[in-house]
């Protein structure tokens, strides 16, 4: 018993302890720290909303401006607690709105509408989706443990039904633009303080549809934002690139850098890869609600805007670029009958400042309307001539003749040709008793362009003379040659997109040729390469500024597209971009000016005179044909100007335009404008690049 009563003790003491100590806590909470808890449990109602800062100014080396901001409006949501009925509920109530009022919202889900199937982009160029999909399915965390890689598109979306507890009430496309619509804001990580947006660039009607319908549309808000504005649409679209919702892979590799899940990031073009200057800095706006259920809200920190963009570009030249490939192409095709011209439909030009690297116009087409990008994307994806495509630095295309130049440098320069030697043509080349090419003018005429000298097999353009030249000097040499001239090198430009080329080799052969039996290197290839075919592959931007190379005597520059960098603040310069030399390649003086002659005997009296005779500038220039395995001939033309002291070159490529003076009337164009050999004298423009221009 006595026991019993110590026990009973002992617990009535620890349950005073305890509850003394409970009320000594409760006291401290209210009375003593009671401003201080208050003012904590208010501050946890505190929402910080992101004020996106509005991206940089992208403009042309003039101070034109290309790319701007408007102020626009997005559609937000966040999780309130709703169930997955009302959730879908509120949903469908805006996609009806959205519907209506012609507004397109983000759909990150890899799969189409009804009939359902993957749409799996080729995103490595391999020219499979299999591994993208593999790659979705193997990383993506936000797929529920029972879908599996095995599953069709169908089976996914039913999954989805169930995950999100979708109604069969709604129709099938409704079904879907609602899982589009969650599954996208679950991979942005949407929570109850994170907002995901759901459509940006939005129509005064749908905001105003919206606000109408708020109470019905809960967790869903309109916020401002800034909306890329391109004041010449369709102008330097592959240049200035697209800007997009960051994705999920893209987030992880930025969210060190300070990147949210809902920013824009930019895709392609200047965008992409000016990216760290044309971005801002966001600021913050806070929101508090006390626990009276007031609120107020206020700017904590100002946006502070990126930074200006000045582009090497000459916008009325790159106008100018774009329209007359646009226009040759479409005379080409209504003129051109089978292989001879109906299938040209896609080429590009460049142009550089062969003094400094600059690029003044860079044209490819078909080109499209950036502003209408998210409208056209299916239609434009399905093109034939894939649209997409920057094909001034990413096409690869046989040089044809336009390699010839390079082919006499080489020769000459090793000591397998001179300047006043003499080849005879005989049409039929036979070195080699089991390959015998003939020259073209033997396959087409049966004639030949006898004796020949560098110079007028130049101008002659004569395959016969550089088949010989070539074999002499050798693939190893060529290759050198092709490569100090930046043939099958990357120029430098300040473009993601650009593709290195290749020019043709035995190692080359190699990775290119299946065939075990035919990948060893063969004198006829060494013969092929020196005219311009073979395995050798060129972007048009590489031909232009090997041209450039040649005009100003062998100084090879890195191509420059961005002139400099500029603070939206002050205007003061951030970054210059100098003009940078790669090499610089010995010629002798006798070397240079054989070639260069034979060059402009190709535009005074050769191929190219139809184009440019009695032309107002003295030019030098070199057509070029290359055969490709279907279709017409790629039409290929390289050029710089004045003859004597050049300024600049040009380099233009048409897919399947039969011929090089076809490519040589764009090339007219362009140095027509440059030379305003097209227009009545203007008084000159201002330079607008002044610091007060760049504040406003």
């Amino acid at each position: 018993m006595p026991d019993t009563k110590l026990r009973f003790f002992i617990i009535k003491v620890i349950m005073l302890i305890m509850l003394a100590a409970i009320c000594y806590r409760l006291f401290n909470m209210q009375v003593i720290n009671g401003e201080k808890y208050r003012e904590v449990a208010n501050n946890k109602l505190v929402s910080n909303i992101v004020a996106s800062a509005p991206r940089g100014k992208i403009l042309d080396r003039h101070g034109r401006e290309l790319v701007t901001n408007k102020v626009g409006y997005s559609v937000a949501m966040q999780s309130v607690g709703l169930n997955d009925d009302e959730e879908n509920a509120v949903l469908k109530s805006l996609i009806d709105i959205m519907y209506e009022t012609g507004t397109a919202f983000y759909d990150e889900l890899p799969i189409s509408y009804y009939p359902y199937e993957f749409t799996f982009t080729d995103a490595n160029g391999d020219g499979y989706t299999s591994d993208e999909q593999a790659e979705w399915f193997k990383n993506n965390k936000y797929l529920d443990k029972e879908i599996t890689p095995a599953m069709s598109a169908e089976e996914i979306i039913n999954a989805y039904k169930e995950i999100y507890n979708i109604s069969d009430e709604y129709d099938v496309h409704t079904q879907r633009k609602i899982i589009g619509i969650r599954y996208s804001a679950q991979v942005h990580g949407m929570t109850a303080t994170v907002a995901y947006t759901v459509a940006d660039d939005v129509s005064i009607e749908a905001v105003t549809r919206i606000k109408e319908n708020q109470s019905g549309l809960k967790g869903i808000s309109v916020i401002n934002s800034y909306v890329r504005e391109y004041t010449t649409p369709g102008l330097a679209t592959h240049i200035l690139g697209r800007t997009g919702k960051i994705s999920a892979e893209e987030y992880e590799e930025n969210k060190g850098k300070g990147y949210g899940y809902n920013d824009i990031i930019g895709k392609q073009g200047i965008e992409k890869w000016a990216e760290s200057y044309l971005r801002g800095v966001d600021g913050t706006t806070g929101s508090i609600t006390n626990i009276e259920n007031k609120s107020k809200s206020a700017i904590e920190t100002e946006p502070i805007p990126g930074n200006y963009v000045v582009l090497t570009i000459d916008s009325k030249l790159q106008q100018v670029a774009e329209e007359s490939l646009a226009n040759n192409i479409s005379a080409i095709r209504q003129s051109g009958g089978e292989n001879k011209g109906s299938d040209c439909n896609a080429g590009a030009a460049a142009v550089i400042d062969v003094k400094t690297g600059d690029t003044l116009a860079l044209a490819s087409y078909p080109t499209y309307d950036m502003t209408r990008f998210n409208e056209d994307y299916d239609a434009l994806l399905n093109q034939e001539a894939h649209p997409f495509v920057n094909r001034a630095v990413s096409g690869m295309y046989s040089p044809g003749s336009t390699f010839k130049p390079l082919t006499a440098i080489a020769a000459m320069q090793t000591g397998n040709l001179t300047t006043s030697e003499i080849i005879n043509d005989e049409g039929i080349y036979r070195y080699y008793s089991d390959y015998q090419p003939t020259c073209w003018i033997w396959s087409e005429y049966k004639a030949t362009h006898g004796n020949q000298d560098v110079t007028a097999a130049l101008e002659n353009s004569c395959n016969y003379f550089f088949y010989e030249v070539g074999r002499r000097t050798g693939i190893d040499a060529l290759s050198e040659y092709a490569s100090r001239f930046g043939l099958g090198e990357l120029t430098g430009i300040e473009l993601l997109e650009e593709s290195t080329g290749h020019m043709a080799s035995p190692e080359y052969k190699k990775q290119v040729v299946k065939s075990a039996t035919s990948r060893d290197w063969y004198g006829g290839d060494t013969l092929q390469a020196a005219i311009g075919q073979s395995y050798s592959l060129f972007t048009p931007l590489q031909l232009a500024n090997y041209a450039a190379t040649i005009a100003n005597g062998g100084t090879r520059y890195k191509v420059n597209l961005i002139k400099n960098i500029r603070s939206s603040v002050d205007g003061t310069v951030v970054r210059e971009f100098a003009p940078t030399v790669l090499d610089r390649i010995e010629m002798n003086s006798s070397v240079l000016s054989a070639v260069k002659n034979g060059m402009k005997k190709v535009v005074d009296e050769g191929s190219a005179s139809s184009i440019f005779s009695h032309y107002q500038i003295p030019i030098g220039g070199k057509t070029g044909t290359a055969q490709v395995g279907n279709g017409s001939n790629n039409a290929i033309f390289i050029a710089y100007a004045p003859f004597d002291n050049p300024e600049i070159a040009v380099a233009v490529v048409l897919e399947h335009g039969v011929r090089g003076t076809n490519a040589g009337a764009v090339a007219k164009d362009i140095l027509d404008e440059y030379f305003g050999l097209n227009k009545q004298p203007v008084q000159e423009e201002t330079d607008i690049l002044s610091k007060e221009t760049l504040v406003r």
